[in-house]
């Protein structure tokens, strides 16, 4: 039997507890376009599908989801990366939309710029040059 061909991340999925919120701060201050918005009534939840390149990000909105159990350390999702190709510039543009991002550093093993910031619910979002 051969190894299966994983050639690609179709999506990530995260959940988190402000659809509005949630909603806002990837559609309208990040500018991932929307693919699909979907109000579940069965889970009394949404579920928004946002395009990023070749991939997708699933939000999931749910009402009192349990909290993320250690600050960044928990197993499980570390961090949600994205690349860019000017990485000043992108900081310049959340500081001015009021998401606040760490110090510029430089990764110690590819030696590219990177930095964190955070979405509404806390979790580490990652901007790599």
């Amino acid at each position: 039997m051969s190894k299966p061909d994983f050639s690609a991340i179709h999506h990530v999925a995260i959940i988190v507890s402000d659809y509005q919120k949630a909603r806002h701060f990837y559609v309208d201050i990040l500018g991932l376009p929307i693919i699909r918005e979907n109000y579940r009534p069965e889970r009394n939840d949404y579920k928004l599908d946002l395009q990023l390149n070749d991939a997708e990000l699933e939000i999931f909105a749910v009402q009192n989801p349990p909290q993320r159990p250690s600050f960044p350390e928990a197993a499980g999702l570390r961090h949600l990366a994205f690349k860019t190709t000017d990485i000043a510039a992108t900081v310049a543009y959340l500081a001015s939309c009021g998401v606040e991002c760490e110090p510029l550093r430089t990764d110690d093993f590819t030696g590219e710029k990177m930095t964190f910031f955070f979405d509404p619910d806390g979790l580490p979002l990652e901007l790599h040059e």
